[in-house]
């Protein structure tokens, strides 16, 4: 099988679905040895870097045309196809909600989330233009991978999709998760985590409820002054400033954008990861907490239940929105005792999400879309 892939995703500061697309290419090159897979980028800007971004053994074949007028076409006609980027192939991965026209090639589209559809005031203007592409896409696509079954569920619904042209291809983790170590005293005095901390990981912008967050956090710093610091992880995203309550402003520190080395070790030495987002397409930073043996305090959505809720005592789900639920919830999580036990249930639950799956499941999608 020949599969041209959508992988402008791995330009530039690696985000959660740079990873996902990062972890399919290393994937499917070991599933299927006989498969070629090929990388193209939706993109001029920085294109030229994509031959050094992509595993061994994937082709690149990308032309540098300005991603705005390639959207601005596909949105509104069947041209230019997909084969005037990549040449001839068996099947189209649109990997990041775009699924151009093909001549004669199937088309699968990975919709992550619908945040541009439910929860349209707390996307960018970049990711609002979704409501416009994606439908497109969508009639285009033999089959829709999704990375959970709620997910699957509300895609099925909002485009009026049977079910089997929806794949639910979960996301992995990856094993180097496992191993993991904190970072030594002086590396963290360096990130200025001098003392315990809870942890938060993401981009920065209104879906993720950062506002709740340090909102909670204050409240529970003024209820314990020895409690431990709250840092938060990624890249700058978009939104509002935060706003940190006085009181609480030297106990939050904001790390920046991590590569993955570094983040595995801070995730790995967190008291507890924090993830208090409105709405999520699957959620990983929880899971990879959990693979390290880190407690999770997590909003009581759909996605988290999902992956990190099965299991009582594993995960402190609260109803999103209520600041004070969150506030307890941080407490009780830097004063209990984590008990080794659950550390190692938690890897367990973890473990069961692996990348070679993601790639078999999307692997079996490409092989219906052909079909």
């Amino acid at each position: 099988m020949k599969i041209g892939l959508d992988t402008t995703p791995l330009l530039g500061q690696r985000t959660g679905i740079g990873r996902y697309v990062q972890q399919l290419l290393s994937s499917l090159r070991t599933l299927s040895p006989g498969d070629q897979v090929l990388a193209t980028a939706f993109t001029a800007r920085g294109a030229g870097g994509l031959a050094g971004a992509v595993p061994p053994g994937v082709s690149v074949r990308a032309r540098p045309v300005p991603a705005r007028l390639l959207r601005a076409a596909w949105q509104r006609s069947e041209v230019p196809p997909v084969e005037l980027l990549t040449g001839n192939v068996d099947v189209f991965h649109g990997t990041n909600f775009v699924l151009p026209p093909a001549r004669k090639a199937a088309g699968v589209l990975t919709i992550h989330d619908l945040a541009y559809v439910l929860h349209p005031g707390t996307v960018s203007a970049d990711s609002a233009r979704l409501r416009e592409i994606v439908p497109r896409g969508v009639r285009r696509a033999g089959v829709v991978c999704v990375p959970s079954r709620s997910v699957a569920a509300e895609v099925g619904d909002l485009y009026r999709l049977p079910p089997e042209r929806v794949q639910v291809t979960p996301l992995g983790v990856d094993p180097s998760w496992a191993s993991a170590e904190p970072l030594a005293p002086e590396q963290l005095r360096e990130l200025r985590l001098d003392r315990p901390y809870l942890l938060f990981v993401g981009s920065l912008e209104p879906r993720k409820n950062l506002g709740l967050l340090v909102e909670a956090f204050g409240a529970a710093s003024a209820a314990d002054p020895d409690g431990p610091l709250l840092a938060l992880a990624g890249p700058a995203g978009w939104g509002p400033e935060v706003q940190v309550p006085a009181h609480a402003a030297d106990r939050v520190v904001r790390l920046g954008y991590l590569d993955e080395t570094q983040l595995q070790s801070v995730v790995a030495g967190a008291r507890a990861l924090v993830f208090p987002s409105v709405y999520e397409g699957f959620g990983l930073p929880p899971l990879e907490a959990f693979a390290t043996g880190v407690p999770v305090v997590a909003t009581d959505i759909p996605t988290t239940r999902e992956t990190v809720g099965g299991e009582p005592g594993l995960a402190r789900l609260v109803p999103p929105g209520d600041a004070d639920a969150l506030a307890a919830a941080l407490i009780a999580g830097w004063a209990d005792p984590d008990e080794p036990d659950r550390r190692q249930r938690r890897r367990a639950v973890a473990a069961a999400y692996t990348w070679q799956r993601t790639a078999a499941l999307t692997r079996a999608a490409y092989e219906r879309a052909i079909g």
